[in-house]
């Protein structure tokens, strides 16, 4: 049975850090902004590049909303029906947040293709800019402070909020060039057309979301980072001990579930040994793993040198 400690949790969030559910909350009110000024721009320019990026900042709402649902089941403690935890509740934030996009994508495209096929005069384009650049600065501070976050934490559904932010600044600043240049030439179909390409950039950024989000729910493998860390832990373990020559480790299996990340593997010991000898130098290999790899639970299963595990057996026969 492993055993959790302080420094296995990761690296402990700084006095000033923000939660992960302050922070979310923050990116709701920002969402609220961001609708309210990219509204506006799009109101007053009559532009189809700054309607569908206000349109998209509905997503970012519904999006920050259902992430603050997730995060907080998520951090709800293990319990009897859910004794591995609750960790996994982030990749549906991160799935829904693609769908969304998704969704919001496909509208934008077909309100793109009809001004395209029916373009109309842009107005008041200085007023609209300007609110489309503000409400980006909003976006852009916010979504580096959800990176720094979702490090700390090793949030995805931080992370996935802050990509969709990140990407939204950059679709923003592509429209602002894009209808400052229908400003300058009076080419009205550069605005819909810069509508279509917001659509298809936010319509990837979907899919790479849904994507991540499947992979959680799959059990992927820890990162090659992580799982070096990990056979790098185990070399210098055995080396470090008087008995490491006689050790042998196998069978070495990871995955990672929201925040906490899983490791399970065979440690082979002297048939000769006691228990209590081996279940000493188990306890202490745990340790050491959890201190090397932040978030680790870790369970090792002890096996006298010579024999198999019969999980192992029935897959070698297969």
């Amino acid at each position: 049975m492993s055993r959790l400690s302080s420094s296995s949790t990761g690296r402990s969030p700084s006095p000033g850090a923000f939660s992960p559910r302050l922070l979310l909350r923050i990116s709701i009110a920002v969402a609220l902004v961001t609708i309210v000024l990219k509204g506006s721009a799009g109101w007053l320019t009559n532009s189809m590049g700054l309607i569908s990026d206000a349109m998209e900042s509905f997503v970012n709402l519904a999006s920050a909303m259902f992430a603050l649902a997730m995060v907080t089941i998520a951090a709800r403690p293990a319990d009897e029906d859910h004794p591995y935890g609750h960790h996994k509740a982030e990749y549906f934030s991160s799935g829904f947040e693609g769908i969304l996009i998704i969704g919001a994508a496909i509208a934008i495209l077909w309100a793109a293709v009809a001004r395209l096929l029916s373009p109309e005069p842009l107005e008041q384009l200085g007023w609209g800019l300007a609110l489309s650049i503000l409400s980006s600065g909003f976006n852009a501070a916010l979504a580096f402070a959800l990176f720094r976050a979702a490090r700390t934490h090793r949030s995805i559904a931080l992370e996935a909020d802050a990509r969709h932010l990140l990407a939204d600044v950059w679709t923003s600043a592509g429209v602002v060039i894009g209808i400052a240049a229908v400003g300058l030439t009076g080419w009205l179909w550069l605005d819909p057309l810069l509508a279509i390409g917001v659509a298809l950039n936010i319509a990837r950024e979907g899919v790479k979301l849904v994507w991540r989000s499947s992979q959680g729910l799959m059990d992927e493998a820890l990162d090659p980072e992580s799982q070096a860390l990990l056979h790098a832990t185990l070399e210098s373990f055995a080396a470090s001990v008087p008995e490491g020559v006689q050790l042998r480790f196998d069978d070495i299996a990871t995955r990672r579930a929201g925040q906490r990340r899983f490791a399970d593997l065979h440690m082979h010991v002297p048939g000769d040994w006691s228990l209590e000898r081996a279940a000493g130098l188990r306890d202490a290999l745990e340790q050491a793993l959890m201190d090397a790899v932040p978030g680790l639970r870790v369970t090792i299963q002890l096996l006298p040198l010579g024999m198999e595990a019969r999980a192992t057996q029935i897959e070698d026969d297969a």
